[in-house]
């Protein structure tokens, strides 16, 4: 699995100004429809650029500005994401149409396609970002199910494997391993969780001081980060579980136990 919070940050939609300019544009075209000034027929364009440019904001916040999202905020992503995609689609038949209609030249209908692919993209980038996310919660979901089967069998699950070791986890720690694992495989450690994530904190499991490494136990690379890690005396739990046409699930948690966040007083 990639890594959750390795994302490109370029190509940003409309922010804060283009919202602010539609709200305002949408105020004013409401009092001069109630005034009987001016068609609805303008109010409802304004009214759909307002729309567009909630959704920009709302992917400059997280397509492009929150490396760490829960399931619902990639979700409204998503979402944001099919819309404009939608949008451009009805703006590239309405200029096809006003071209047919010789209403404009051909060569006008550039700019709505380029808009078109432009919001393409942006839709398989955040379809990636959230099987990304979704994969996380999966991982995170699977990990505490094997932890408090082991809990209450007191003896590890079948796909489970947990070592105990000093029972902490520091940054000191943390260096040193990435580093080994660098200088052993020529690459950095794939972590897919890093401390707490909004993932976890969504599920209620407090993940801080701790790390998530993408690989399978069972794989040269996690034969040999479960051995770096007894060597080392340090905590872990790797997992081998799965969840069919979601994600893999496995992974070698790094630290002790993520616990249940406390709520309340």
């Amino acid at each position: 699995m990639g890594l959750v919070c390795a994302l490109p940050v370029g190509a940003q939609t409309g922010g804060d100004r283009e919202l602010r300019e539609a709200e305002a544009r949408v105020e004013t075209l409401r009092q001069q429809v109630a005034a009987g000034v001016t068609p609805r027929a303008g109010l409802e364009r304004a009214e759909a650029a307002l729309a567009d440019a909630q959704d920009a904001a709302l992917l400059q916040r997280t397509l492009y500005g929150s490396a760490d999202l829960s399931e619902e905020e990639s979700t409204q992503m998503l979402a944001a994401s099919q819309r404009r995609v939608e949008r451009r689609k009805t703006e590239r038949q309405e200029a096809r149409r006003t071209v047919d209609e010789g209403g404009a030249p051909r060569l006008s209908l550039g700019l709505p396609l380029e808009n078109l692919d432009m919001a393409r993209r942006e839709l398989d980038l955040a379809e990636s970002r959230v099987r990304l996310v979704r994969e996380l919660a999966a991982m995170v979901r699977a990990e505490q199910e094997q932890a408090s089967k082991a809990e209450e069998e007191r003896s590890p699950a079948p796909l489970f494997d947990r070592f105990e070791g000093s029972g902490l986890l520091t940054p000191g720690d943390i260096y040193r391993l990435e580093s080994a694992f660098a200088a052993r495989f020529d690459k950095p450690l794939p972590v897919s969780a890093r401390g707490e994530t909004a993932v976890h904190r969504a599920l209620g499991f407090d993940h801080r001081h701790r790390l998530d490494v993408a690989v399978h136990p069972d794989d040269p690379e996690g034969i040999w980060l479960r051995q770096f890690l007894v060597d080392a005396n340090l905590p872990f739990f790797s997992f081998r579980t799965f969840v069919p046409g979601k994600a893999t699930g496995a992974h070698i948690h790094i630290g002790p136990q993520s616990g249940r966040v406390a709520r309340g007083g």
